[in-house]
């Protein structure tokens, strides 16, 4: 049985477990998924204090939801979680303004990024050589491609879970991060060419 497919067994369960309200299995899905959820808010937002308050304010929204019994709305737990810390965001620019432009830089020692090749555009980017010009490009990018990569390669959600955390099709997803891997390459690309023509 493949991690992945495991790690959705066990989430079910859990999620079954959060039903009948056990706090518990509450805590134990928190220490799982609070390093994601803590990064995906970073990330948004670009303050470590304001996104660890968010990320606490997301597992109290999530539990309140339990309690109110409204888990319909996600097909994984994980996925609840996202959805939360998504509109938590949006609740927190609405009181706040937008947050900064965040460098991966800053973080990089904290952050493993696991881009992975896919076909099309992704096979093109040569990730391991761009890896540093990815974390001072990235914030460059429009929010929905920043959030599809982060949510992509950086959390490593497969699309099913990226589609039901946004609410859209696996194949808008699917387009999406291919744009998304565009827009970057083509940054990338501006900055090699900038370099060439300063030698």
């Amino acid at each position: 049985m493949s991690s992945n497919v495991l790690k959705k067994f066990k989430d079910k369960q859990t999620l079954d477990r959060l039903k009948k309200k056990d706090q518990v299995a509450f805590t134990l899905a928190y220490d799982e998924n609070v390093a994601d959820i803590y990064r995906f808010v970073y990330f948004k937002i670009g303050n470590d204090e304001e996104a660890k308050d968010i990320t606490s304010e997301v597992f109290l929204k999530t539990w309140n939801h339990i309690q109110t019994n409204s888990l319909e709305d996600a097909k994984t737990l994980r996925a609840l979680f996202y959805k939360v810390a998504r509109n938590t965001i949006i609740d927190h620019y609405r009181e706040h303004g937008k947050g900064k432009i965040v460098s991966l830089e800053e973080q990089a020692a904290h952050f493993d990024i696991a881009l992975e090749e896919e076909k099309g555009v992704e096979e093109r980017l040569d990730i391991k050589q761009d890896i540093e010009l990815i974390k001072a490009k990235l914030p460059l990018l429009k929010e929905e491609y920043r959030e599809a990569i982060i949510m992509r390669f950086i959390n490593e959600l497969d699309l099913a879970e990226i589609a039901d955390i946004t609410g859209k099709s696996r194949g808008n997803i699917r387009i999406l991060i291919h744009r998304a891997l565009k827009a970057l390459k083509s940054l990338l690309d501006e900055d090699r060419e900038s370099q060439e023509k300063e030698v």
